[in-house]
């Protein structure tokens, strides 16, 4: 039988039929297990009712916290959409720098950055994260560069309202998450949730990026202009990645700068 079995599987037919005999004994031996489980749920408890649906509201709130991440998500991608939209629309050329170190002066609101002048970068030149505005560049070496941030005392950035277009001039004050609206009539149409945006009076900044939001205004009796406090859009102390922007200015003077360099290294080789 185990040589017909192996060699010419004559004994299947067999182990089939042999199979369907045995199982309605196998369905019986399973028949009281089945039957005390079908008699259980009939008959569930109310601790074990009120478990499960502690369970199911838990797994609801756990979809609803997703849902809400998902659509937080979508949002975010929409307005990354914008921004690239808008940074096309302006046509400035930027490159990519890491936040590598931060001045140990508490008194100087300054990171470092992994490029320098052999990137192309120089004084003066804007500094943005994902979110706005952050400062300027300050001093430049051949691989980093010290960027001085909206924040800090000594800085001043000319800003318009999104809204309607009123200029003034945003000023830091030591505070990373604080800056001052300065000179701004008692008169003027500004209100607290206005986003201002760099005006680019004055050549420094490109005109049209997100610097901070008006969250407080201050309307002295008597007094000719208004103290407002704005918040500055930019992750001043967290962003880990910035944009360095090239004006078209920055880039033709760079190009202007090629020909001399080629001509003076040509020379030098001679």
């Amino acid at each position: 039988m185990i040589i017909l079995d192996a060699r010419f599987g004559k004994l299947d037919s067999v182990r089939s039929a042999l199979g369907t005999a045995v199982a309605p004994v196998v369905w019986m031996g399973n028949a009281p297990g089945q039957f005390t489980d079908w008699m259980g749920s009939l008959f569930m408890s109310r601790d074990d009712l009120l478990e499960v649906n502690a369970t199911l509201e838990a797994r609801l709130l756990i979809l609803e916290r997703r849902a809400l991440k998902y659509a937080a998500l979508a949002q975010e991608n929409n307005e990354l959409r914008r921004r690239l939209n808008a940074a096309a629309a302006l046509d400035d050329r930027v490159i990519l720098a890491e936040v590598v170190g931060v001045s140990p002066d508490p008194f100087s609101h300054e990171v470092i950055i992994n490029k320098g002048s052999r990137n192309g970068l120089s004084v003066g030149q804007a500094i943005l994260d994902a979110d706005g505005l952050m400062g300027q560049v300050r001093q430049t070496s051949s691989f980093t560069s010290r960027v001085l941030l909206i924040s800090d005392s000594s800085h001043a950035v000319p800003v318009e309202v999104n809204r309607n277009g009123l200029r003034a001039v945003l000023l830091g004050n030591g505070k990373v998450n604080r800056l001052e609206l300065v000179h701004v009539p008692d008169t003027a149409d500004i209100r607290e949730g206005d986003v201002l945006i760099s005006s680019g009076l004055g050549g420094r900044f490109p005109r049209g990026y997100p610097v901070a939001e008006v969250v407080s205004i201050d309307k002295e009796p008597g007094e000719p202009f208004m103290t407002i406090e704005a918040r500055p859009l930019a992750q001043l102390n967290r962003s880990q990645m910035v944009l360095v922007v090239f004006q078209p200015e920055d880039e033709s003077d760079e190009a202007e700068r090629a020909p001399e360099k080629s001509a003076l290294e040509n020379g030098e080789q001679r």
